[in-house]
């Protein structure tokens, strides 16, 4: 898990042929998460779609080439990717937000972030101010238009569609989870799909520099514990497999102690 999360933060290549976990660029069969609420992404990486009659919401494009396993994935089930209104994400690194311009240019959607996740797209996932920034690497995602409008507590509608949002920040500024409901019948459950919580660095970031940062990573795992969490549901879908939110903030909490442990000891 560590492994595949610290690679998740390297830096995109922005024609590469192939992802740096060779999995993430294979196809991965779709399914209902529950209601109407599907994962179209690929191996190891989380694509979420929910569906209504008047149009549907898309979360997380995962890495960079996977539009088309994407897109794919969507008509399997029966869909159109051209009825996706809005396009959300939970952070803007390569293997979350690669593939969003390429699923906007297909789909007409509009693509809504926090202002800081937005700040990242239009730079391609190079944002100087993410832990895992890296200065030297020229390779970005490719950009594309998007509205800085999220903030804590925004309902995102799209017909009866109705998902908020939480604003996260720690792995990256921008980090966003999303709540809503889906009804199977007249049983319906809360659905949370969390951004990643774990504490990575690259280059010379210390986490210990920033305090006012981690205060607002430390509020992260308090908000996150507390959402409406019937079904969990991560950016790395093993990640979150079997957990509750509760469990998987303190899996956050912890890993963000060892961080600024490792740091105090120069580790």
């Amino acid at each position: 898990m560590p492994l595949l999360a610290g690679l998740a933060a390297l830096p995109a290549f922005a024609a590469a042929p192939t992802a740096p976990v060779p999995a993430w660029s294979e196809p991965s069969p779709p399914h209902a998460i529950y209601g109407n609420a599907y994962q179209v992404g690929s191996k190891g990486l989380s694509s979420i779609l929910i569906t209504s009659p008047q149009g549907h919401i898309l979360i997380d494009g995962t890495w960079t080439g996977n539009a088309p396993l994407i897109e794919a994935n969507i008509r399997k089930l029966g869909f159109r990717v051209e009825d996706i209104k809005v396009i959300l994400n939970s952070h803007a690194h390569f293997d979350h937000a690669g593939a969003i311009g390429a699923l906007q240019k297909d789909s007409g959607a509009l693509v809504r972030a926090t202002a800081a996740g937005a700040k990242a797209m239009t730079l391609g996932g190079r944002d100087p101010d993410d832990p895992q920034f890296d200065s030297t690497t020229k390779d970005a995602f490719p950009t594309f238009p998007v509205t800085g409008d999220i903030v804590d507590g925004t309902v995102v509608t799209v017909g009866p569609l109705k998902l908020t949002a939480h604003i996260t920040p720690g792995h990256t500024p921008g980090g966003t989870a999303w709540t809503w409901d889906s009804c199977e019948g007249s049983t319906c459950k809360h659905i949370a799909y969390v951004d990643s919580l774990y504490a990575f660095a690259l280059g010379s970031y210390r986490y210990s520099d920033h305090p006012a940062y981690v205060a607002a990573y430390w509020k992260t795992f308090d908000r996150v514990a507390s959402l409406p969490c019937d079904i969990l549901v991560t950016p790395h879908p093993e990640q979150g497999a079997g957990k509750t939110c509760k469990a998987y903030a303190q899996d956050g909490r912890d890993h963000l102690k060892q961080q600024l442990e490792d740091e105090k000891n120069g580790t």
